[in-house]
């Protein structure tokens, strides 16, 4: 049970670090990185314990992650949301009846951050590629689908 309990707080740790912008991160207001992520002050030459809180592990993981999903067209916050949640959901099928409340949790914390509405105007590109099928699943209003490539947005900005 307590597996469980660390697993779920971990998993909300990763989907608010994903949806929070670089620019709002303690990271960033300490310097360790830039507006895009990338590091200036790597983990070895942090002094303070202000500035190690600001970038653990797991701050290093989802930064890596948001900077790739950046690279291959997934750069946008929800449709970012929306992969991850497909990841998580295709890892493990136990979160699959809790998609709602985790899409509905995300949404809380945006609107209580007042990020929704800069997220909801970002600009959206449609996907040239040709994506057959049926969905993976819909996640944030985006339709996530399984390719070749690994799962992908119809929306290459989000």
């Amino acid at each position: 049970m307590a597996s469980r309990l660390v697993d779920t707080l971990i998993t909300y740790r990763i989907v608010k670090l994903l949806v929070t912008p670089f620019e709002k991160q303690e990271a960033f207001k300490q310097g360790i990185i830039d507006k895009d992520g990338n590091v200036l002050k790597p983990n070895r030459t942090l002094k303070t314990t202000q500035e190690k809180k600001a970038y653990t592990a797991l701050h290093r993981f989802v930064f890596n992650l948001k900077r790739i999903l950046k690279k291959v067209g997934l750069g946008g916050t929800l449709g970012s949301f929306a992969v991850a949640l497909g990841l998580l959901l295709k890892e493990n099928k136990e979160y699959t009846g809790k998609q709602k409340l985790i899409e509905s949790a995300v949404i809380t914390y945006l609107k209580d951050t007042n990020q929704y509405e800069d997220l909801l105007n970002e600009c959206r590109e449609i996907n040239e590629e040709t994506i057959d099928g049926e969905p993976y699943i819909t996640a944030f209003g985006f339709d996530v689908y399984e390719t070749e490539k690994g799962l992908i947005t119809e929306n290459t900005n989000a």
